[in-house]
């Protein structure tokens, strides 16, 4: 059925876009409800009047008009998706995509233009944050990574001075301790709002400096985590492309009785399962190489008795490594580096249980 000309104009008119076109000397001639609502004009204000009051300056219409004039963006006669900027009555820019062209008259002589422009301002937020969500996922992983070192040596350090020091020397120590235990905890916190905003695609700013934004970022708890007899004498391997992390890991668990050893990437963790008897994989996710799921793949083919836990600096499944892998079994996984020492030792202890339970 061929649409008509009514209906063809009453879709026009009620288009949530910007609909505006103009007679050959750049007088609007028709104004849609989609103009209206986004420009805030009403007809009456824009109708007769000249199109240039829709744009910044007069030459920025003339650099609209001069485009589509030209063969360069979209043919000659019309443009498409030309990016310029719409003034509202309030006196708001607004990014718009024009995609427009030229009106003829019966006799071949051009009447006027008619052009489409969509808001680009909510395309423009997505784009915004979507760079921003590639800035925290950095972010996060690059900063809990050495954080996760820092809380590591500090469970270390607060077991030596127990051994060392006297009651007096323990509490001080214990105290400054406690502070760098919060500083962390206020860092981490930041990471996880970074990880929020990502998973909502949502952030708020707040007043800086004069005319300034800045985004709004605005603990857990720590205690030295006592040996359990049941991980004594367990072989460990600690799989994390980061050395600093991965050597911190391996202390706390040798200080739990472990015998640990360490891989640098998928890789050269199955040369040493091949070589070893390890009765535990602690793996990190994201790697060069061979990343957490091939290497949880492959240790399912070759040594499927062998029980693997992952750890992330990521506050959410990025590449669903992680969904991925508990789809096949993986036994558990802990987010959120640096890890609780307490949540660790929890998670080994819950994994080895659930293996000898099967």
């Amino acid at each position: 059925m061929a649409i008509t000309r009514e209906t063809l104009e009453r879709l026009i008119a009620r288009s949530t876009d910007i609909v505006v076109a103009t007679d050959r000397k750049g007088v609007v001639i028709y104004y849609n409800d989609g103009a209206k609502r986004i420009l805030g004009y009403e007809p009456e204000e824009v109708l007769g009047a000249f199109v240039g009051r829709l744009y910044p300056s007069v030459d920025e219409a003339k650099r609209v008009a001069s485009a589509m004039r030209s063969v360069g963006f979209g043919g000659e006669g019309c443009v498409e998706t030309f990016q310029t900027t719409f003034v509202s009555k309030s006196g708001e820019q607004i990014p718009v995509a024009i995609s427009g062209t030229l009106l003829y008259g019966e006799s071949g002589v051009e009447s006027g233009t008619i052009g489409f422009a969509k808001d680009l301002r909510e395309i423009l937020r997505k784009d915004k944050l979507a760079t921003l969500g590639e800035v925290a996922i950095g972010l996060s992983h690059e900063i809990n990574n050495p954080l996760a070192v820092i809380v590591n040596q500090i469970e270390l350090l607060e077991r030596d001075i127990e051994k060392r020091a006297g009651d007096e020397d323990c509490a001080v120590e214990h105290e400054r301790l406690d502070a760098i235990r919060r500083e962390i905890g206020r860092v981490t916190g930041i990471l996880e709002r970074l990880g929020e905003m990502v998973r909502e695609e949502n952030y708020q700013t707040v007043g800086y400096a004069g005319a300034a934004r800045m985004v709004d970022l605005r603990h857990r708890s720590h205690t030295v985590v006592a040996r359990d007899r049941r991980l004594a004498g367990m072989r460990v391997l600690v799989v994390d492309d980061d050395t600093g992390l991965s050597h911190s890991l391996a202390e706390i668990l040798t200080a739990w009785g472990c015998i640990v050893e360490t891989a640098n990437d998928g890789e050269e963790a199955l040369h040493r399962i091949r070589d070893g008897n390890f009765q535990l994989v602690l793996t990190d996710v994201v790697m060069p190489r061979m990343d957490g799921y091939e290497l949880y793949r492959e240790i399912q083919v070759r040594h499927p008795e062998l029980p693997v836990l992952m750890m992330t600096a990521f506050h959410y499944d990025r590449d669903h490594i992680i969904k991925r892998s508990r789809l096949l079994g993986l036994g558990g996984v802990i987010f959120k580096k640096p890890v609780d020492p307490a949540r660790l030792q929890q998670a080994i202890l819950d994994l080895i249980g659930a293996e000898k339970a099967t």
